[in-house]
């Protein structure tokens, strides 16, 4: 059973043309026959779970909101990235290239996360100074993600490693001794250091719930 369908509203942003959605039941905190913001197309949005685009929010070209996520307020997604869990994208946020923001992150205020970035756990990330994604790196061409973490540190998200930079440099140091991916890993590590914000101030956008 389909959660949503695509309603005759639509409007046209760089050349693709995207249709507000309209929920035909009710589920999580939204109520059937409320609007949403606008997809390209139904494989933009997950038609299980929770997940849902808000307001004027636009997902677009091959990109997905699945799971729990939530992308609100101005906020885009498109390209090929991928926005789920319990992930939220909003403010005037772009997630788009072949990003994936996921778990319990959150990207908002005028953040750009492109490329090959892997924002996830408990990110918060509202500007470009919050997050970093070298690459490739290391014996498998990996690229690495820093990011401001909720708690004001920074984690890292390379390959199947995710934790905070000190657990990475410890296992860049166990797995690759002083070699040349170590030293590639270690200089990363030095440039997420003195590259990633970690002030304690808070974005003048509601961070999380509800638009009204």
């Amino acid at each position: 059973m389909k959660k949503y369908e695509l309603t005759a509203e639509s409007i046209v942003k760089f050349g693709r043309t995207l249709f507000r959605i309209k929920a035909l039941v009710a589920f999580g905190d939204i109520e059937e026959g409320e609007l949403g913001g606008f997809v390209e197309k139904e494989e933009n949005l997950d038609q299980s779970g929770n997940a849902w685009v808000y307001g004027n929010a636009q997902v677009s070209g091959d990109a997905r909101v699945s799971g729990n996520a939530r992308v609100y307020g101005n906020a885009r997604v498109y390209g090929n990235a991928w926005v789920y869990g319990n992930a939220q994208v909003s403010g005037n946020a772009q997630v788009s290239g072949d990003a994936w923001v996921y778990g319990d992150a959150w990207v908002y205020g005028d953040a750009r996360v492109y490329g090959d970035a892997r924002v996830s756990g408990n990110a918060r990330v509202f500007r470009m100074s919050h997050y970093l994604t070298v690459g490739p790196l290391g014996s498998r061409d990996d690229f690495t993600t820093f990011f401001r973490t909720k708690h004001l540190t920074i984690g890292v998200k390379c390959g199947c490693f995710k934790g905070d930079i000190d657990q990475f440099f410890e296992a860049v140091e166990k797995t690759h001794g002083n070699n040349k991916h170590a030293r590639a890993y270690k200089a990363a590590i030095a440039l997420a250091k003195l590259q990633i914000d970690l002030d304690e101030e808070d974005s003048d956008e509601e961070e999380t719930g509800k638009e009204s």
